[in-house]
């Protein structure tokens, strides 16, 4: 009898510490007063994810001094440190600001200069209208070339030459791209100077080539979790 009560106790012990530690916290996400869908909400401390709906809510399990990451590729990243009073108001409001928008990157080749001779004899010469007042100068050049003609050349050669740079992405640039730059200084106390021969050596692992294909942010940061120890233990080695 007094061995089921302990273990009645302690489940309940149990049970008890856990609602208090952890809870459903719910919040939503806007952009301009307006909710985003299919925003990614990450606690970095539990390491679980969800999702925003259409009308930009949420629901994830917290403790006090998680940290959450809130992402979308068109967004600035966005990082809350959850206190007690979030979890008690259970009611969070999180505003990303909009990335503006990037150009294509744009190449041209191959373009030659117009080369303007003296008329040959089978040419065609549009004569001028005549000039009303011979004193008076009228802005044009006397016996100048015709610009728009010029300029007509050169939007057609533009028009021709133009190619876009398309090119398949990989784990470098995957990181760049997605993961903060404050998580490589902080988190994983990387140099700036380190950070491009860090994000080589990643890229290097086979393993990096499945997570360029799923995209998973959360997944992504496990994995440089993972390689940045191995990254200073061989610069430790070599040092030595």
């Amino acid at each position: 009898m007094r061995v089921k009560l302990l273990t009645t106790i302690s489940i309940f012990t149990y049970q008890l510490s856990i609602s208090q530690t952890e809870k459903v916290l719910n919040g939503k996400v806007l952009s301009q007063y307006l909710p985003l869908n299919k925003v990614e909400v990450i606690n970095k401390t539990a390491k679980t994810s969800t999702r925003t709906n259409e009308l930009g809510e949420f629901s994830i399990l917290v403790r006090p001094k998680d940290s959450l990451l809130f992402f979308s590729k068109d967004y600035f990243f966005r990082r809350l440190k959850i206190s007690q009073q979030n979890i008690d108001q259970n009611n969070i409001i999180v505003n990303m600001i909009l990335k503006p928008e990037e150009l294509d990157e744009i190449v041209l080749t191959n373009i030659k200069p117009l080369h303007i001779g003296p008329a040959d004899e089978n040419s065609t010469i549009i004569p001028r209208p005549p000039i009303s007042n011979p004193g008076v100068y009228t802005g044009g050049i006397v016996n100048g070339a015709d610009l728009m003609a010029i300029f007509s050349f050169f939007r057609k050669k533009d028009k021709k030459n133009k190619t876009v740079k398309l090119k398949g992405l990989n784990f470098k640039q995957l990181a760049e791209a997605t993961v903060p730059l404050d998580f490589f200084t902080n988190n994983l106390k990387i140099n700036p100077e380190e950070k491009d021969l860090f994000l080589q050596f990643c890229d290097a692992d086979p393993k990096a080539k499945n997570l360029v294909e799923r995209k998973n942010l959360l997944y992504t940061m496990d994995f440089l979790h993972i390689k940045n120890k191995e990254f200073k233990k061989l610069g430790s080695e070599v040092k030595n």
